[in-house]
Formats: structure tokens, C-alpha cells, sequence
């Protein structure tokens, strides 16, 4: 097989040779070499060469993979700092307690994962003795992405320096009670210990490259200094399978975030068995970080192979242990001495004679325990480099063994994922494992009891004060005095409610005049932060580009193409648009870090995020439910929206169900605005809600959803009445009545409610005027901006009937009185209106555009679908056939009239 990473014959023929003579020396001695000392000490040799070559700064192709062995030698460690003894101490204190919760959480039906945090524990507790940054301190503090299975080692940690209590640990995975505590990392459901959801695996490492980004976007707009801030996201070797983990590498790295080290734990296994059996998934990360530009520690091995090492004269075992598979090494952890021997040293002369030397004690501690990952020093050494170098991001590879310290029953185990608890008797062999001053006596009725040193104890005092000189606890979250933005000025909303007159506008359009508008309000437009995925010309936001400028760290090292026009493309240091390129995770991953900003940063910024609405909750939805989870606010904007809006494009651009998606979200607020005056409303809504003062009781802790059309057309003036903006918020008002309209109706004439969103309304006042003129009936238009939040409502109004209290729901409320049937239609699938379907009064029906979207015009598209203004009369007409108030023949008339 030809190796990808060689220079191929055909690109070096192509390169001049000025000496021939010197590069056959160079050929010849290389070949030399190869005969006399052997094609190891050949490849030796070029690979140090290019090792030199590189750290020269001469521009050769990157070297991907080193040797299977520590990149900081044991030689050229920093000395650890602190008290060793004091650090060994807790963090057994924390497996034995991790272990404990997850086990008696287990009486209980609940689960939990034991496994992950064992072979982890130095990783963390490395990283909270010495290099986390607290949030007492100056700045922001450091970002921890915590592994998501790991979780119950956190929790041990803040129990032991009395952030939670017995009753806490007992209530793990048991949370209705209240004083329980989640599964895994959910802000929402612990608020001040946790910052980030990770356990939706793939989705911690991209949304750290770009919290990462996102602190150097604040740092270099000013907004706050945030350089001292360093991101941590450890992941799991498992975890690195997911696109997303590795989608960002590349943006990492070309952006030169030194502030992002990414802490991968190499335990070898994944749920089911190892992570890459027949190969070495350590080198694979290896090279495949190291193409993208970062800088790779390995720390792989314990100070136990320094023996080995060092006896190996001729490279034979650093040979053998490239060699081994992964799962191979997995079994030399469960297996005695001489299966060792055999099977590992025994494949090579050199090796055998070097297993003489090695007592089988000696070769079981480099086998079973001595790992990179399992000693402070070791990862002392890799932090400390992390942290120090520069110009690149940098993963640390730390090489651990799964269900370490749990016992031969555990450790390296495949199954050891799925097994949630250990026996007494396995505990007590852990008591005395690790030395813990438990007694026999403290298992009382076969329950495993909390371990604790007390409260005054060196290691708790110890633990406290080195956490106090990094600046407080890790993790923790903070949202306290963040002060309410000032609402910007009436007049960008106002100028809405005129209508457009004679111009046809899209409410694309017209969402992002506004956002200009605001923008440039002094209190709060350098807070807004606006994000596209490389499709701002489709919206219409290419005229914000040399006004906000798109945020590059490097500015604008070119000279653009089309700098001679006014709306040329300007790239800037302290540029306020993040335009992403055709990343929608990408994106969704920059709007969680700006949502989020109010509490990771004690900066309130003001995110929206424009795209094309058929990738937004269809291909991101598990990042915007992540969104809901960090407490996320702000504004999603799915532009080009609706199954029928966007001509030509067909099945996989035409969105039908965006809003039904977007409704199983409870954090998100979904709107449907039909016109540029709602949108008006519904964005200065969100603006006092998750940034302005709170009313008693609301949440601010939301975003907002709203879907935008690129067809022109005209935007009327917003009617005059009260309850028009509660109408607005609420999801329904009524926009006009037959008679309203200056449509002529015969008096007790039939009527009709028909109920319209986005922009299906167009197509509902076409309809009215049809059914006036054509069929006598007179029908009264509603524009229902959010069913959606109708359907809340009335939810939330039945819970309140459960409770003996006395609540109609809005939306009957809205509609009582109204005569005749209620006919709702949008641009979506039927699903959407029939969400309030249930709490109706009226005879109910609608039409939607259900089914695999289609190329053709729109009006082809609705003819298509159903739902144009002439399917909407003919269904009009048969609800009110059905009630008898209009012939039965008037609606085969109708259908033969309109062509359907």
C-alpha cells in the first residue's frame, strides 16, 4: 500500500536538483547505514534528521507520527511542585467516593459509570491542584469541558471540600426530590457547578475550539480581556470517532489558539470492547492532530519503564511496542508474567535477553499499572508544557487503563463500561489498594459508606488552599451582577410599523435592516454578535461587512478584489461578524459560546445566527439542544424558510418541519412572523426578556427561533387596536376582518376563520378576498406567529385546571367569539397548526405542505402541496359545506374552477 504521507516519485521530479553529486552522498550514506547498523538505525536517523530539520524552522513536511513513547522524557521533567503525599491522598479520597456513589446509586435502579473517572483521576486532580483557574480571580477563569462519564469524580471532589453533602452523592441520578444531582455536566440542572454539557459525545471538543476562538473574539473587540483564560476539554479516545470532535482542527490551529489544550484520556476502550483493536489509536491521533497543525504531547508510560528504556541499547522495544495492537496491549493488563515474556518479549532476541533482567514483578508494574496517565508527575510535565507553548493549540495523548485502581475485576476489562458497582469485599481490597483509614466496621448492612478525612484534615485544608491560590473552585459557574442591558431606542422598532408601501420586502430583508439598525445603537451594538455560515450575500448582509467588519485574528493581509466598491469585503482584528464558512456546527458552535457569554464571562452579548432554515434544527439539532441545556440566549434565524419559499432548489433545501423540530426544544421560543412590524416586536420582545428586566417568575434562559422568507412582497402597515404586540408575543391576533379589509360581504353571510403563519398569511388574504367575491363568504384573517407558544400556553393552562385553578388558555381566549370554523395553514407540515388543535372551540382543520419537498416555481410548489389560495377556498368551502351553511356542490364548483 502506498503511503499517503511520502513525497511521491512525481513531485520530487518535478524539484531542481543544483547538486546531483551531494544528494547521491546523502543517498549513499543513508544506504550505508541501512546495510551496516540495519533499516532500523537508518530510519532512526532520518527521523531525528527531520526532527531537526523541523525544529530549525526549514520548511520539510511535518513529521506525524514519533515513536510510541513519552514526548517529555523522564529526564526533562519539571520538578513536581506541592506536597505529592497530600495530592496521592485525595485523589484516593475521590476514587473511593466516586465508586461509592456510583454503587449505592445502583440499589436504586439508577446507574452511573465507575470506570471512566478511575482511570482519569490524575488527569483532573493534576489540573485542580495546579493549572485550573478559579473564578475569584482576575479575569474569567479557566473553561473546563469536563468528560461527560466522569462525572462522579467531580462530584467527590466538591464533596470533599464541602461544596456537597452526603444527601447530595446519595441523591446522584436522582433529581425530582430536589438536592439530587444530573447524570452528567447539565448547567440547567446544576447551574453553579457546571459550565458545559459534554455528554453528548463530539459536541465537547468542537464547542471548545470554538469557546476558545470565541475568548479571543472578546479580547480582541475589547469587549473584555480574556487572555488569561485557558480552555481544557478532556475526551475520550472513543469519543475522538464522532466528525465532530475532529471538524475543527484545522480552525484551531489556524487561528493559533494557544489557549485550547485538549486532554485526550487513552484508556484504549470505548463502550463495547477497544477503541482500535488491530491498530494504535494513540499514533492515529498522533498524525492526525499533528497534520492539522497542533502540538502533541504523548505520555504514555510511568516511570516503572525507565528501567526498560533504558536497558533497550538497540531500539528494539520502542520497535515492538510501535508494533502492538491496542487490544493486544489491553490483554497484557489482565494477563500473569509469563504470558508476557512470552508474547511480548519473546518476539524478538534482543527483548528475551532483556526479560532476563526484569523480575515478573517488575514486568507486571509496567504492564498492568505503570501508565503516563496514572502519575502526577507525568502529567505535571504535560500541563506545564501545554500551557507554555505557543502559536498552536495542543492535545496531551495520556495513555491510562481503564477501571484503573477498581481491581483485576475492572481494569481493562471490555465490559467495565457497562458495570455500575463493586462488592463489599471488592471495596475493602480498594480500602487497602489505596490506603484509605476505613474500617471493617463502617460497612453497615453491606452498605459502602462515604469517605471523608474531616473537615480540618491536611488534605482537605490542602485542597482548599490550593484552589484558593488559583482563584476558587473548579467548576463553577457564576452569573451574579450581571447588569440588565438598556433596551435601544423605540425608533429602530417603530420605523417597522409604517408598512413597506408600494416596495416589496422579504422579511429576510427586513430582519436584517433592523439588526443594522441596531448595531449602531451606542449602549448595546457592539454587544451584538452576527453569525453566517458563508451565506451572508443570500440574506442581504454584504453591506455590514465594511461597516462591522468579519472578525479575523491575522486583519486583512490582502488587498480585496472588490475594495474599489462600497460594500467591500473587510476583514479586521476586532471585526464583529463571525462569518464561519459552510460549517452549520461550526456556527451553532460559535452562537453557544457568545449565548453563553453573560456567565462564562460576566459579559452579556447578543448572538444571531442567520441560515438557511433547512440545516439549522435538521443538521444541529443536538448542538441546540446543548444550547438549551448552557442556558444559551439569543437569536436563531432560519432565513429562506418554508417548503414552497425558496423556487427551484428542491427536496433537500425546502424546510417543512423546522418548527416541529424546534418545538420539542423547551428552551427554544419559535416564531413564524409574517410581517417585518412582527418581527420588530418579537425581536424587542427577546431583548427585554433575556437581557432586559425579568417580569417575576420568567425565565430568562431561552432563545429565540424565528423563520424569515426571502420572497418580496408587500409589508403593511402594523393595525392600529390594542393587544396587537400581546397578540404578537403571545402567537395570535387577529391581523383583519372581511369587513376590515374593504371586502364586500352580504350581510349573514357564512363565515370563515382562517388562521395563517409566515407567509401562508399572503396566501390567506388572497383566499378572503376569493371567498367574498366568488363564493359569498366572508372569512376574517389571524396571523398566528407562534403556535408553538400557543400550545405552552395552553399546556401550562391545563396543568393549572390540575391544580384547581381557573386559567383558559390564551388561544381560546383569542379566538372566543369568532364565527365559524377555523382554517389554519403555513408553509409547513399540517403538524405545526394542529399543535393547538386540541384547545380550538371552533371546528378545526388545516393544510400544510406535507411530504419530500420539489423544484419548481412557488406557485407551482403550492399548487402542488394544497395550500395556495385557491386550495385554501376550496377548503374553506367544504368545512362550511360540512356545517350546511354553503351548498355541497359548491365545492366540486369550486375545485373545476381553480384547476385543483
Amino acid at each position: 500500500m502506498t503511503d499517503p504521507n511520502a513525497i511521491q516519485p512525481s513531485a520530487l521530479d518535478q524539484l531542481p536538483d543544483r547538486d546531483p553529486e551531494e544528494t547521491a552522498e546523502w543517498q549513499a550514506s543513508l544506504d550505508a547505514v541501512a546495510r551496516e547498523a540495519g533499516p532500523h538505525r537508518a530510519a532512526y536517523l532520518m527521523r531525528r534528521t527531520l526532527e531537526r530539520a523541523e525544529a530549525g524552522g526549514i520548511a520539510l513536511p511535518k513529521l506525524l507520527e514519533t515513536d510510541y513513547v513519552n514526548t517529555i522524557p523522564t529526564s526533562a521533567e519539571p520538578a513536581l511542585p506541592g506536597d505529592p503525599e497530600l495530592e496521592a491522598r485525595i485523589t484516593a479520597w475521590n476514587r473511593w467516593n466516586a465508586a461509592a456513589m456510583v454503587t449505592r446509586g445502583a440499589k436504586h435502579g439508577v446507574g452511573g459509570h465507575i470506570a471512566t473517572f478511575a482511570s482519569a483521576a490524575w488527569l483532573y486532580e493534576t489540573g485542580f491542584n495546579h493549572f485550573f483557574k478559579g473564578k475569584e480571580g482576575d479575569g474569567s477563569g479557566d473553561q473546563l469541558y469536563i468528560q461527560g462519564h466522569a462525572s462522579p469524580g467531580i462530584y467527590a471532589r466538591a464533596f470533599l471540600d464541602g461544596r456537597l453533602s452526603e444527601q447530595h452523592l446519595d441523591n446522584f441520578r436522582q433529581e425530582a426530590a430536589g438536592n439530587g444531582l444530573p447524570s452528567y455536566p447539565h448547567p440547567r440542572r446544576l447551574p453553579w457547578l457546571w459550565e458545559f454539557p459534554t455528554v453528548s459525545m463530539g459536541l465537547g471538543p468542537l464547542s471548545a475550539i470554538y469557546q476558545a476562538r470565541f475568548n479571543r473574539y472578546l479580547t480582541n473587540r475589547g469587549i473584555k480581556d480574556v487572555s488569561n483564560s485557558h480552555v481544557w476539554a478532556f475526551l475520550g479516545d472513543g469519543e475522538m470517532d464522532e466528525p465532530e470532535s475532529t471538524a475543527a482542527l484545522a480552525l484551531a490551529s489556524r487561528e493559533q489558539l494557544d489557549n485550547l489544550t485538549f486532554v485526550i484520556n487513552c484508556n484504549l476502550q470505548r463502550l463495547d470492547g477497544p477503541v482500535r483493536a488491530n491498530f494504535k489509536i494513540v499514533q492515529e491521533l498522533e498524525a492526525q492532530f499533528r497534520g492539522a497543525g497542533w502540538n502533541v504531547i504523548k505520555t504514555l508510560w510511568g516511570t516503572a519503564w525507565d528501567e526498560l528504556f533504558a536497558l533497550d541499547t538497540t531500539g528494539a522495544l520502542v520497535r515492538r511496542l510501535r508494533e502492538v495492537p491496542d487490544a493486544q496491549v489491553q490483554t497484557y493488563q489482565t494477563r500473569d508474567a509469563a504470558y508476557i515474556r512470552e508474547d511480548f518479549f519473546g518476539k524478538d532476541p534482543a527483548l528475551a535477553e532483556m526479560a532476563k533482567l526484569l523480575s515478573d514483578d517488575k514486568i507486571l508494574e509496567c504492564f498492568h499499572v505503570s501508565r503516563g496517565g496514572h502519575e502526577a508527575s507525568k502529567v505535571y510535565a504535560a500541563y506545564k508544557a501545554a500551557v507554555e507553548h505557543k502559536g498552536a493549540p495542543t492535545v496531551i495523548l495520556a495513555q491510562t487503563v481503564k477501571g484503573h485502581t477498581l481491581g483485576e475485576g475492572f481494569a481493562s476489562k471490555n465490559a467495565n463500561h457497562q458495570m455500575k458497582k463493586l462488592s463489599v469485599d471488592e471495596f475493602k481490597a480498594m480500602r487497602d489498594r489505596l490506603d484509605l483509614p476505613i474500617k471493617d466496621s463502617d460497612f453497615v448492612d453491606g452498605v459502602v459508606p462515604y469517605g471523608h478525612p474531616g473537615t480540618d484534615s491536611p488534605e482537605v485544608r490542602y485542597l482548599q488552599e490550593r484552589r484558593a491560590a488559583l482563584g476558587g473552585p473548579a467548576p463553577a459557574r457564576r452569573t451574579h451582577a450581571i447588569p440588565a442591558l438598556p433596551a435601544p431606542a423605540e425608533k429602530a422598532f417603530a420605523s417597522f410599523d409604517k408598512g413597506s408601501g408600494s416596495q416589496n420586502v422579504a422579511t429576510t430583508m427586513a430582519f436584517v435592516r433592523l439588526v443594522k439598525d441596531l448595531v449602531r445603537d451606542k449602549e448595546t451594538g457592539k454587544r451584538w454578535v452576527p453569525i453566517v455560515p458563508d451565506e451572508a450575500r443570500t440574506f442581504g448582509m454584504e453591506s455590514l461587512f465594511p461597516s462591522l467588519g468579519i472578525y479575523s485574528p491575522k486583519g486583512q493581509t490582502y488587498e480585496p478584489v472588490d475594495r474599489d466598491q462600497l460594500m467591500y469585503y473587510k476583514e479586521a482584528e476586532n471585526g464583529q461578524i463571525l462569518n464561519e464558512g459552510i460549517t452549520e456546527a461550526g456556527s451553532m458552535a460559535d452562537f453557544i459560546a457568545a449565548s453563553t457569554s453573560y456567565a462564562t464571562h460576566g459579559e452579556a452579548m447578543i448572538p444571531f445566527y442567520i441560515f438557511y432554515s433547512m440545516f439549522g434544527w435538521q443538521r444541529t439539532a443536538d448542538q441546540m439542544w446543548q444550547l438549551g441545556d448552557q442556558l444559551g440566549r439569543g437569536f436563531l434565524v432560519g432565513a429562506t424558510a418554508g417548503r414552497t419559499t425558496l423556487t427551484g432548489e428542491g427536496l433537500q433545501h425546502a424546510d417543512g418541519h423546522s418548527p416541529v423540530i424546534a418545538a420539542t426544544n423547551p428552551a427554544a421560543l419559535s416564531y413564524d412572523p409574517a410581517f417585518a412590524y412582527e418581527i420588530a416586536v418579537i425581536v424587542r420582545e427577546g431583548l427585554r426578556r433575556m437581557y432586559g428586566e425579568a417580569k417575576p417568575g420568567e425565565d430568562q434562559n431561552v432563545f429565540y427561533y424565528l423563520t424569515v422568507y426571502n420572497e418580496p412582497l408587500p409589508q403593511p402597515a402594523k393595525p392600529q387596536g390594542l393587544g396587537i404586540d400581546e397578540g404578537i408575543v403571545k402567537g395570535l391576533y387577529r391581523f383583519n376582518t372581511a369587513e376590515s379589509a374593504g371586502i364586500a360581504v352580504a350581510a349573514g353571510a357564512p363565515r370563515i376563520q382562517l388562521l395563517g403563519s409566515g407567509t401562508a398569511i399572503h396566501w390567506a388574504l388572497a383566499a378572503q378576498k376569493l371567498l367574498a367575491e366568488e363564493w359569498g363568504v366572508a372569512a376574517d384573517v389571524w396571523s398566528a406567529t407562534s403556535w408553538t407558544e400557543l400550545r405552552r400556553d395552553a399546556l401550562e393552562a391545563d396543568a393549572a385546571l390540575l391544580r384547581g385553578e381557573d386559567r383558559v388558555p390564551y388561544v381560546r381566549q383569542a379566538l372566543q367569539g369568532a364565527e365559524g370554523p377555523v382554517l389554519a395553514v403555513s408553509d409547513y407540515m399540517r403538524q405545526v397548526p394542529d399543535q393547538i388543535a386540541q384547545w380550538v372551540e371552533q371546528d378545526w382543520s388545516s393544510l400544510g405542505a406535507d411530504g419530500f419537498g420539489l423544484s419548481d416555481t412557488r406557485e407551482a410548489a403550492r399548487r402542488h402541496f394544497g395550500v395556495d389560495a385557491e386550495s385554501i377556498v376550496v377548503a374553506a368551502l367544504a368545512q362550511l359545506a360540512r356545517r350546511g351553511e354553503v351548498k355541497a356542490t359548491a365545492v366540486k364548483e369550486a375545485r373545476e374552477k381553480y384547476g385543483l
